[in-house]
């Protein structure tokens, strides 16, 4: 286990930012920008963070999934090609991640942090100019869907935040399909991707294994909470705090390292 001892009112502070992520996850996404911060805040080396983040939000990533598992019936021929693209990218994103020395990790952490919190704030623009395109025949491109599904995956085992927008933007722009049964098949490469990269995590020493536990239960008790408040919060309102605060954070770790 990570060396890094936090008590019990920092393992609170990281039990509720999951709850945070969990339910911005489940309105907007983008629920590693409030997590990541919070654990380095808290003392937890860079790679640490990301390690323990990964396994703590992953239970989210198969709800999501589950969730949309009605929309990707007819989808099997796509999902079996993509899914071991995923895991394969996400298990080669996590031994990268594993063999970056901390220092180097923390060198990139407020490039990777604003390149998230800039495809976030993409999402919205990209999803209005997809259900502009899909709804043209454009022709689909079934297998060459696998290489940016494949990148991708490799970033989001590597850090992972904002994977979904890269994602969604890949399968819109090659495949011809509707954006809901897409978004389904996004779910599932998202979902393989970080799920690949925690098993690889799980057998390292760079978990932080209290902060860990407490964070998957507070995300996934955030997600139900993100449930229930769907209709009542605006995500798009939700998304732009949220990529307030990665932008800051991001500005933050570029000035102070």
């Amino acid at each position: 286990m990570a060396s890094t001892a936090l008590d019990a009112s920092q393992l609170l502070i990281a039990a509720l930012a999951a709850v945070a992520a969990g339910a911005v996850n489940a309105l907007a996404g983008g629920g590693t920008l409030i997590t990541f911060p919070v654990l380095t805040a808290l003392g937890l080396p860079a790679v640490v963070a990301n390690v323990t983040n990964t396994i703590a939000l992953a239970p989210g990533h198969l709800g999501a999934t589950l969730a949309q598992r009605k929309d990707l019936a007819g989808q099997r021929s796509r999902v079996l090609r993509l899914v071991p693209t995923a895991l394969l990218g996400g298990l080669i994103g996590g031994l990268l991640l594993l063999h970056t020395s901390e220092r180097s990790f923390r060198r990139l952490v407020p490039f990777l942090i604003l390149l998230a919190a800039g495809l976030l704030a993409a999402q919205e623009p990209l999803r209005a100019w997809l259900a502009l395109r899909l709804g043209r025949a454009h022709g689909s491109h079934e297998a060459l869907a696998v290489l940016p599904v494949l990148a991708a995956s490799v970033y989001g085992g590597y850090f992972g935040a904002g994977l979904s927008v890269i994602v969604l933007a890949a399968l819109g722009l090659l495949l011809d399909d509707s954006l809901t049964r897409l978004n389904a098949a996004k779910q599932a490469v998202g979902f393989a991707a970080n799920a690949s990269a925690a098993a690889v995590f799980l057998f390292s020493s760079q978990v932080h294994w209290p902060a860990g536990l407490v964070m998957a239960v507070g995300a996934i008790a955030g997600g139900v909470l993100g449930g229930r408040l769907a209709g009542r919060v605006r995500p798009a309102t939700l998304r732009r705090v949220v990529v307030g605060v990665g932008v800051v954070v991001g500005v933050v770790y570029l000035v102070h390292g």
